[in-house]
């Protein structure tokens, strides 16, 4: 079959998706998935508001059927749906019940094939079964991990006939080389739901299927660790504390260096109050873009000033974060260097050795090692364990994204609480 592009309208709100799928339809998409947040928070009444408003579309209602098969689908086939989906990892009988209400109702039964132990085994059992489609789907958690689905799709293309559905952070870069591996219904959600203009971003990625061409984005996509330092330069820290459930700030410390962002890895040091030898030394332990994290006691005197930061410039240091005192203020800011330090104080202190370098901190509550991240601007300080950097800023960047389609929904005439209907969501109180 031709390539199909699938929009998948995630939201909880009818009236947001609504908007979204209206400048998808008219920019090309070809079918409207109405997505799982979407059926749970708004109920089947949002698959028979689909629809009433586009009548000639094809409606994939995505259920995530794990039993019951023949009701839930019956009552997907009878809003209006044209496709339901179910689960690969569900029962064989519960799929074959979604297959036979859908023969019955004139629809067709997508399998989704997220977390089965054998994506091309179980294809061809769904496949016998009598299932329409195969959906290759790397969930959204695993996408924040850094998986991709092209290589499920190469494994299973040429093992069964039906077609292959993927889903799974795909964006105008990844569409033509899936494509080309044997996807045939290519299901987008974030590049264009939370895109600034869905109309265009629709026309971007129609285009890229059509002419097999990969087109660059900045946003809409996962990075492995290696790539973080390019997320770090879009989010901010308050998309980062966000993203970790609103944890991860470094509390309690001046700004002292210009209006830039800092970021880097972490080489801890610990010292005693005052003693600059050890945050010295760190400088030339420290790698290009690292970020120093000094650990003084909280208090004075000094343990940095000019000459550290003019040597920290040198070694092309990321900043430095001082659990004590700074000095040298108009210096540090006149080097440009960031920098962030519990006090100012004219003082220093002396150089006598003692501490230790790339060593545990704990720091206001907080556990620290050489090797987390850390990112600095105008809000604060977030640190960010090393072993979940590249989850932790591919969730922080799905935050800035969506942020972004809440933005334009604003300028468009909203308000935050209309646009995201405050009220309606609010907890019930007793």
């Amino acid at each position: 079959m031709e390539p199909v592009l699938q929009v998948a309208l995630d939201f909880v709100n009818l009236k947001r998706a609504l908007k979204v799928a209206e400048a998808a339809v008219a920019a090309g998409a070809d079918w409207l998935e109405v997505g799982t947040p979407l059926i749970k928070s708004e109920g089947v009444e949002s698959i028979r508001t689909l629809r009433k408003n586009f009548p000639h579309i094809p409606l994939v209602a995505d259920l995530k059927i794990m039993d019951v098969g023949r009701i839930e689908s019956e009552i997907a086939f009878k809003a209006g749906a044209d496709m339901v989906c179910v689960m690969g990892v569900a029962s064989d009988s519960t799929i074959e019940e979604c297959v036979q209400a859908a023969r019955n109702y004139g629809g067709k039964v997508v399998v989704d094939l997220m977390n089965v132990s054998s994506v091309s085994r179980r294809a061809k059992e769904i496949e016998e079964m009598g299932a329409d489609f195969a959906e290759i789907h790397i969930s959204i958690d695993d996408q924040m991990r850094g998986k991709d689905p092209v290589a499920f799709v190469r494994e299973i293309s040429d093992k069964v006939s039906i077609p292959l559905a993927v889903a799974g952070g795909i964006n105008s870069e990844t569409v033509a080389p899936l494509v080309e591996a044997g996807a045939s219904i290519l299901i987008v959600g974030g590049a264009i739901c939370k895109a600034k203009d869905p109309g265009a971003a629709t026309e971007t990625i129609k285009k890229a299927i059509r002419d097999r061409i990969v087109i660059k984005t900045d946003l809409f996509k996962r990075v492995s660790e290696s790539q973080v330092r390019s997320v770090l330069e879009k989010v901010s820290t308050a998309n980062l504390s966000d993203a970790m459930h609103r944890g991860g700030e470094l509390r309690g410390f001046l700004r002292i260096g210009p209006a830039k962002r800092m970021m880097g890895k972490i080489l801890t040091v610990r010292t005693y109050p005052g003693d600059w030898a050890k945050p010295v030394e760190a400088i030339d332990k420290a790698e290009k873009n690292d970020v120093l994290l000094i650990d003084a006691g909280g208090v004075g005197p000094a343990v940095w000033g000019e000459l550290a930061t003019h040597s920290a410039v040198q070694k092309g240091l990321g900043g430095v974060v001082i659990n004590g005192g700074i000095r040298d203020v108009e210096e540090v800011c006149r080097l440009n260097f960031p920098a962030y330090a519990k006090l100012i104080t004219p003082s220093a202190g002396e150089p006598r050795g003692y501490g230790e370098i790339g060593v545990p901190l704990k720091i206001e509550g907080m556990n620290i090692f050489t090797g987390d991240w850390i990112l600095g601007d105008q809000d604060g300080l977030v640190v960010i364990p090393g072993a979940r950097v590249a989850e932790i800023v591919n969730r922080a960047m799905d935050v800035l994204e969506r942020e972004n389609r809440i933005r334009e929904e604003i300028k468009e005439g909203g308000t935050l609480s209309s646009v995201m209907e405050l009220l309606r969501w609010e907890k019930e109180h007793s």
